[in-house]
């Protein structure tokens, strides 16, 4: 049976002929025959005229994932050219020095929208962000250790309620083993010859976050000598980075106390002291009055919260939870200091972000210069026509005399 034959409306129309690459659910998408998630559609318009081939995903809000502009046959054979070109793209194009921890696939990116697939050393960590790749995932599984020859594929399942189940889902096994041998509960991997512990199979991410690398390599040499505060520390893979680059002292503050341990080992993987740098358990918020009344100062303060977050005491979102922050900490930075800050929220773009950065800077009566914009590093990349793939902002800036 052929693919089946979906009408699409003129926004859609439109945002196809724009290049863009989702079908959103709307009142055409509610008339399209009935099919299953995994299902190839081709998208025509009212008159019939063929559009794209899109993979189904009935129920979603986005409902279709576009593949290409001809007819295609999704099997080994097309999966297998597409990751090819996601692996040229990565051998041609990134800077992998002392790295093994890194994206191989970025959905919309790589043409395989949807799908992201990471090498932690030896093993893939695949992760689907849409239903209809579940049917799909068995070829896709091969073609991945027919190419890589990894010594294992794991899946990390993403749950609806992401956000709510972060701060309690540490122990939960989210990871399963598709393919290969078990990796260890907490993998060695290399990250611009740093040494940081992942764990595939439980809590909802791995304990590293690979888009933030180059903005880690960039930080190691910023911090030789300086005192640093790092909030919503995470695992420390910036405190680490910032330790390793020198830095006098490093003051790292999370609210879970998992995870602070897990900062701590990662500082002794790379043989820093941890008992000559300063853990905190605690709220943000919090901890930033406390350090004012202490009189503390930094030279760096950095941020790098969730886009949502909740402790006993507190919630953080980006959209106006950034400006508080920076009010709260720009006091604690010394005149010429850096103040960095960054969110991964992907409906705040960098103008509106901005905008968060300059109402906490006049909440706090600072001047506050900007002096470099970042993303995320190249191994992960986004068609110009799709601009929710450029969702990281990392902004630095310089705290100037008031």
């Amino acid at each position: 049976m052929g693919a089946l034959r979906c009408v699409v409306g003129p926004e859609s129309v439109r945002m196809l002929q724009l290049g863009h690459p989702w079908i959103i659910a709307d009142a055409y998408t509610k008339k399209w025959p009935a099919g299953s998630a995994g299902d190839l559609v081709e998208l025509v318009d009212a008159s019939g005229r063929f559009l794209a081939t899109a993979l189904l995903d009935p129920g979603e809000r986005i409902v279709a994932r576009v593949l290409g502009g001809k007819g295609l046959r999704l099997g080994e054979r097309w999966l297998a050219q597409r990751l090819e070109d996601a692996l040229e793209l990565r051998r041609s194009h990134v800077p992998l020095e002392e790295t093994d921890a890194y994206r191989l696939v970025n959905g919309e990116g790589d043409g395989l929208p949807g799908i992201t697939v990471d090498r932690y050393g030896d093993y893939l960590m695949v992760q689907l962000y849409c239903g209809g790749w579940r049917p799909h995932l068995p070829e896709l599984t091969r073609v991945l250790a027919g190419a890589l020859k990894p010594a294992g594929i794991y899946e990390k399942t993403r749950p609806r309620n992401t956000r709510e189940l972060e701060a309690v889902s540490d122990t939960k096994r989210y990871g399963r083993l598709l393919a290969g041998t078990s990796a260890p509960p907490r993998l060695p991997v290399r990250e611009n010859g740093l040494t940081f512990l992942v764990e595939l199979e439980r809590g909802l991410n791995t304990g590293l976050f690979l888009d933030q690398r180059a903005n880690r390599r960039q930080l190691m040499a910023r911090t030789a000598g300086k005192r640093v505060l790092n909030l919503f520390a995470y695992t420390g893979a910036f405190s680490v980075a910032a330790a390793a680059g020198g830095a006098s002292r490093v003051t790292s503050v999370d609210a879970s106390p998992t995870y602070t341990d897990w900062a701590k080992a990662h500082f002794e993987a790379n043989r820093l002291n941890p008992k000559r740098h300063e853990f905190i358990v605690g709220d943000c918020m919090d901890t930033l009055a406390e350090l004012a009344r202490r009189q503390e100062r930094f030279d760096i303060v950095l941020m790098d919260p969730p886009s949502f977050s909740t402790t006993s005491k507190s919630r953080f979102t980006t959209r106006g939870g950034t400006s508080d922050l920076v009010a709260a900490s720009l006091p604690l930075l010394a005149e010429g200091g850096l103040l960095i800050t960054s969110s991964n929220h992907q409906k705040v773009d960098m103008a509106d972000y901005l905008k968060e950065l300059r109402r906490g800077a006049l909440q706090a009566g600072s001047t506050v210069r900007v002096i470099s914009l970042a993303g995320q590093p190249e191994d992960f990349p986004y068609p110009v026509t799709f601009p929710e793939g450029r969702y990281l902002k990392y902004v630095v800036s310089v705290k100037g005399r008031t």
